[in-house]
């Protein structure tokens, strides 16, 4: 009786045991996770696992966003998941997406995940046309996207119509120029083969550099009224608060930085977090970085080290191999070159025999016929003399034997003009025949060289190793292997100086093709289709706005703070 009491204690302990959980989807920018979750988790415990799945670290830029009744909110970490105002329906649904933003992208985004999320999230912003981009810098844009996808530009795979079905433009951009499809992918595609040599996660970088300047770049926009109810627009953003004209979100109005900030007091909790957590991270990037951000940077650094002589090491690879296939391809040409020269010479050859073969013959023939009237001279020559001997008696006789004797005379005159004719004949075609025989002779020394003729281009003294997967070449040699010494590192470190003199100038003539596309396709614009961020966009390029962001924003901060609040108040 004991034991049965102990056993169903035993047993209904276990089920207390067990937690309730619930089910919740995940949505990345490029993949879809599920967990099982505590019911007491809190907003932090679901964050946290969901970094460890995806290998993120740096975790202060992300956060869950879920929908409520079409509107956003943002999972707050100390509150418990179900607390929140989100649906009871399992699965529950969080997206997973960057929330802060980064003022230099190359400088603060670390692992190579991050770059990654951040690369999708701003890529799509800029399709739905939530951060304006003017359509010249779409189309570079663009093509960073391809290379990031597609790798390096290679005309014999990557053909007229391999774009497609890829989403790379923003709808307005495409509606606002008489332009095919066809067009479009030429003029990306001209941008993308320049950007050859470029790793997916440098075409990505190199993506989020460009996007990062856009006006609209990582600001929230929220409807404010300032004393006197005027209906004004804030943004907020990694730089600090803004202040916009609801029908001009490309240039703000007044701007304080957030080192200039020290109080904020809203209505709005979400605001508030954002303000927040902007000014934790814009006075956070002007301290030193902690330890685990040095360590993350050294593994970074390590790692780009690393990536970068690999690199160089498959480019090398790849340089071998096509020489490789260069040479192999020469060889086949010429060994292909060597048996037609041979099939001629085979030819030559057997029509030599033959014609030898016909002269031999015939000159036989014409030397048994010389033979044969040399003979019949002889007889004529014999007749003649035994006519001519015999006695003649009568006139008649006599008349009747001079006519056969000038006919004997005539035709053995005949006979020996033929024989003569003959015997040149026999001696022409005796010559014919030395000249086909030697004409043969020849053919054969010919055909004899092609055979023994080397079929391998004479090599220098020292081979360039190639890869071992090169068909028709052995190569046998010791493994490589890669040191990170310090003369690789100032190398390293050499080879990164130069990319930022290289980066300038590419800059400067990035910007001259900008200025060439623009011009280019100006005349194919229809301007009945600019929406108003597109006419805002071109007053401001006229008015000499190329400035960057941090320019413009830097511009407006040029007055007092003091004055700048006076001048918020008075819009």
């Amino acid at each position: 009786m004991a034991g049965a009491i102990a056993s169903r204690m035993s047993f209904s302990s276990l089920k207390r045991k067990q937690p309730k959980t619930f089910t919740v989807r995940i949505v990345t920018m490029d993949a879809e996770m599920e967990f099982n979750c505590e019911m007491k988790w809190k907003g932090k415990d679901l964050f946290d696992l969901v970094c460890r799945t995806l290998g993120l670290r740096e975790t202060w830029f992300f956060g869950l966003q879920y929908t409520i009744k079409d509107t956003v909110a943002w999972l707050k970490m100390d509150k418990k998941v179900l607390d929140h105002d989100v649906s009871k329906e399992e699965p529950v649904t969080f997206h997973f997406l960057a929330k802060f933003y980064p003022e230099n992208a190359e400088e603060e985004l670390v692992q190579e995940i991050t770059q990654h999320l951040f690369f999708l999230q701003v890529k799509k912003q800029i399709l739905d046309e939530k951060i304006y981009c003017p359509p010249e810098a779409s189309v570079l844009l663009a093509s960073y996207a391809v290379q990031a996808k597609y790798g390096d530009y290679d005309p014999s795979v990557h053909k007229r119509g391999f774009l497609a079905q890829e989403e790379l433009l923003p709808k307005r951009v495409i509606n606002l120029y008489q332009m095919t499809p066809e067009m479009w992918e030429e003029r990306i595609t001209a941008w993308y083969a320049e950007h050859r040599g470029r790793a997916r996660d440098e075409a990505e970088m190199e993506y989020l550099k460009i996007a990062q300047d856009l006006e609209m770049y990582g600001v929230n926009y929220f409807a404010i009224r300032n004393k006197k109810g005027t209906e004004l627009l804030l943004g907020v953003d990694a730089l600090g608060l803004h202040i916009y004209d609801p029908e001009n979100r490309l240039t703000p109005k007044i701007s304080f930085p957030w080192n200039e900030i020290r109080n904020i007091s809203y209505s709005d909790k979400e605001i508030l977090q954002l303000c927040i957590g902007n000014h934790d991270l814009f006075m956070r990037r002007r301290k030193a970085d902690s330890l685990e951000v040095q360590q993350m940077k050294a593994q970074a650094r390590e790692e780009k080290a690393r990536k970068q002589m690999e690199r160089q090491r498959l480019a090398r690879e790849k340089q071998m191999r096509e020489e490789a296939e260069r040479t192999r391809d020469e060889l086949e040409r010429r060994l292909l070159q060597m048996k037609e020269e041979a099939t001629m010479a085979n030819e030559a050859l057997m029509r030599s025999e033959e014609t030898a073969d016909l002269l031999a013959e015939k000159a036989q023939i014409t030397e048994e016929e010389a033979k044969l009237l040399a003979q019949k001279a002889a007889e004529a020559e014999q007749e003649m003399q035994r006519i001519k001997a015999t006695a003649i008696r009568t006139e008649e006789e006599k008349r009747l034997m001079e006519q056969k004797v000038l006919e004997a005379e005539v035709l053995a005159l005949k006979m020996a003009e033929e024989s003569e004719r003959r015997a040149k004949e026999a001696d022409q075609l005796k010559q014919d025949l030395q000249e086909a025989r030697e004409a043969e002779r020849r053919a054969k020394q010919k055909l004899l060289e092609i055979a023994t003729k080397p079929t391998y281009p004479p090599m220098n003294p020292v081979p360039a190793p190639l890869p071992p997967d090169i068909p028709s070449f052995n190569i046998i040699g010791d493994s490589l292997s890669f040191d990170f010494k310090d003369t690789d590192m100032k190398r390293l470190s050499m080879e990164i100086e130069k990319e930022k003199v290289e980066y300038m100038e590419k800059s400067k003539h990035l910007q001259e093709q900008l200025n060439e596309l623009k011009t280019e396709i100006e005349a194919l614009k229809l301007k009945e289709r600019e929406t108003a961020l597109d006419i805002l966009h071109n007053e401001s390029s006229d008015r000499g706005g190329t400035s960057s962001k941090h320019n413009t924003i830097k511009k407006l901060t040029l007055q007092s703070a003091k004055s700048r609040v006076a001048f918020f108040e008075e819009l």
